[in-house]
């Protein structure tokens, strides 16, 4: 059988060295794949944007980044990027990093320590330029400013010790922009000093990055180019990897169904199931709005959610139950299964659960000849519609009757982000660090925090998980604000499903994260064997 049926400990261990003596890296080629749906935007840092960093992560580089060929990210696989290296002071409160010198930006002028400052200037909502979205501002509460000393050193001074603070800066979407160019024009034409140029973008048909040949890492990268054809079917999709028309697929976009055509089809195609990078699926629920402003109500919803049946359902038993933090062992933070259980609403009797959720619904007025009629609100990707589906029969066990409505990704956030919907599905990122989930979802009146929940108690648990080095005892807090956002029925998250990723054998140097979606895509070093 293929690696996609490895077991799950020999997935995680697994790790593709680039520097293995038995490679023989080659120059040139177009890697060529789809996305599965089109951004809004070019613009990584212009929020929220999935998609955007996903295809134009090989753009940029940050001060620091997650070793790329390690399956699991942590604080122990940060290395080096634009920065060197990085120190701390005494007390955990500042943070120094030198940097690179000869860096060039894609159009020629010279990196210095300004633009990091005018990066997180721009985060903090400092500068006089303007994100039209800036989730990010709510990773960096904690951070008073960013200082230089010369040309080619920043530092970064906490309000208080954070020691994850590293796996802020390391993500994905912590990029470094150029001083020198607005923010409205890095939506439509990116500048960055990353390993490929941007070339173009044209909604709906395909985005085009090309080789920086002046890129600051010798030898890299190996591709001449990369291109993601929008496919928004995932049958089409697959059958353009299958016919040999792309190389690969879009990472962690293949359902069970889907990786056994593949499998049958294109026996030599390399194929590995993985976490969908430690993204959760759960349910959405408008607190604002009557009669869901009712906790009683938000409750009996919690408690009609049958999770084992979305795992055997959508992707036939490749999944895991979870709160807010992905599951060990592929998260890091995620409550153990015997404490789980004991949450409201994660008792294994379905049946006495949706009892109870029955009893409630009936108090408030409703049953079966008064059933509640609802519309059940996503985004317009397999893995948002089809537990949608999934939810809307499970709730009708609960006298509520859901009509689904199917946003495309180009307003879906802006629209929840303005609340306009009663009651939705939605998948978030769960890790890799408890400090980029749950400030960024969690805290009282982050732009992220669609739902518009709000707990005094839950923030003073955020900030002291945030300012704890000790691993054991922020497992404590961290289980303490699990087990209170389940109890104000926060979000219920529902499960953790797997997909699968597809590659040519000739394709070289991929590694897939077991914890993290967004930050394996730099693809300076994969390589084309052909």
């Amino acid at each position: 059988m293929k690696r996609f049926l490895l077991s799950y400990t020999a997935v995680l261990l697994l790790t593709l060295v680039p520097g293995n003596p038995s490679w023989a890296q080659k120059h040139g080629g177009i890697l060529k794949l789809y996305s599965w749906d089109s951004p809004p935007s070019v613009s990584i840092l212009d929020g929220p944007n999935p998609i955007g960093q996903r295809t134009i992560a090989p753009v940029f580089n940050n001060l620091v980044m997650f070793d790329q060929h390690a399956k699991q990210n942590s604080l122990n696989s940060i290395v080096p990027d634009l920065a060197t290296g990085w120190t701390w002071n005494e007390d955990g409160t500042a943070v120094t990093f030198p940097l690179r010198q000869g860096v060039k930006w894609h159009d020629g002028k010279p990196f210095t320590a300004k633009d990091v400052h005018c990066t997180w200037d721009l985060l903090l909502e400092k500068s006089s330029d303007r994100l039209r979205g800036n989730p990010l501002k709510f990773w960096y509460l904690n951070l008073e400013q960013v200082t230089t000393n010369g040309d080619y050193e920043v530092t970064f001074h906490l309000k208080q010790p954070q020691p994850a603070f590293l796996m802020l800066l390391a993500d994905g979407f912590s990029v470094i922009y150029p001083c020198h160019v607005p923010a409205a024009q890095m939506r439509q034409h990116p500048i960055g000093t990353g390993p490929f140029k941007f070339v173009e973008f044209k909604p709906n048909e395909h985005i085009k990055l090309a080789r920086n040949p002046d890129y600051w890492k010798t030898g890299l990268p190996y591709l001449d180019g990369i291109e993601f054809t929008i496919i928004k079917n995932m049958s089409t999709a697959t059958l353009a990897f299958i016919s040999g028309r792309l190389d690969m697929t879009f990472p962690y976009t293949l359902s069970v169904p889907l990786l056994r055509d593949v499998s049958s089809q294109l026996p030599q195609a390399v194929c590995e199931m993985a976490p969908w990078g430690g993204v959760n699926t759960h349910l959405l629920v408008n607190r604002s709005k009557p009669p869901f402003d009712n906790v009683d109500l938000r409750r009996a919803m919690a408690l009609s959610l049958d999770r084992q049946a979305f795992i055997d359902i959508l992707s036939e038993g490749q999944g895991g139950i979870g709160g807010v933090l992905q599951p060990q062992p592929f998260g890091l933070w995620g409550m153990p299964p015997d404490m789980l259980q004991n949450l409201p609403g994660y008792d294994p009797d379905v049946q006495k659960n949706r009892a109870e959720a029955r009893q409630i619904i009936e108090k408030l007025g409703y049953g079966p000849d008064k059933r509640l009629k609802i519309k059940v609100s996503t985004r317009d990707l397999p893995t948002f519609r089809d537990p949608a589906v999934l939810l809307i029969d499970q709730l009708k066990e609960v006298y509520i009757d859901g009509e689904l409505e199917v946003i495309d990704t180009t307003v879906y956030y802006p629209k929840i982000q303005r609340k306009d919907f009663t009651v939705g599905l939605n998948n978030q990122t769960s890790g890799p660090d408890p400090d980029r989930t749950l400030q960024l979802f969690y805290q009282c009146g982050a732009n992220l925090n669609w739902d518009g929940y709000c707990s005094p108690e839950v923030d003073k648990l955020i900030e002291q998980q945030s300012i704890e080095a000790d691993e054991g005892r922020r497992k404590q807090l961290l289980w303490a604000i699990e087990k209170k956002l389940a109890e104000d029925g926060a979000r219920p998250i529902i499960f953790y499903t797997r997909m699968a990723t597809c590659w040519q054998p000739y394709v070289k140097g991929l590694t897939i994260m077991v914890n993290s979606l967004f930050n394996g895509n730099r693809m300076e070093d994969i390589w084309l064997d052909r």
